[in-house]
């Protein structure tokens, strides 16, 4: 009868833990944020039809040294970028900039030539996310063209 009695209240008590556990579970809710949500890349430009055949999703995080300019390059695929730490400047070939900053979300153009420069006085982490396709580059590289 006692044994009884000790397993009830055990059982009890580990019932009343788990009720408050799931409370505690409902309290802290989940907060979604959009950062963005847009149909035209930084520069304006409208994005382009989704690439017929089958999909290759990436996802990459860049970490870009205080004061590192990265080369003139092209993406041959949409993506979209989350600047989580620091600053970065893109430029386009006929002038135009962004300034990102932290906390930013991005969206890069597609087939139109620039580059960033991180001039902060930290690393820019950016991560990108890429809709692509199997055997395409996510960036092309334009090393014929010098940076200022």
């Amino acid at each position: 009868m006692l044994a009884a009695a000790l397993i009830l209240a055990a059982l009890g008590s580990f019932t009343s833990c788990e009720r408050a556990d799931a409370d505690n579970a409902h309290a802290q809710q989940v907060e979604a944020t959009e950062l963005i949500r847009t149909g035209q890349s930084w520069d304006g430009a409208e994005l382009p039809d989704y690439l017929a055949g089958r999909p290759e999703l990436a996802a990459m995080k860049y970490v870009i040294p205080a004061g590192r300019k990265l080369g003139w390059h092209h993406h041959p695929v949409m993506n979209l970028g989350v600047l989580v730490q620091g600053e970065l400047t893109i430029f386009s070939q006929d002038g135009k900039q962004k300034v990102v900053h932290e906390g930013e979300a991005v969206v890069e153009t597609v087939e139109t030539i620039h580059h960033g420069e991180n001039n902060g006085t930290k690393a820019a982490i950016l991560y990108v996310f890429y809709l692509s396709q199997k055997d395409l580059p996510l960036a092309v590289q334009h090393s014929e063209m010098p940076l200022e």
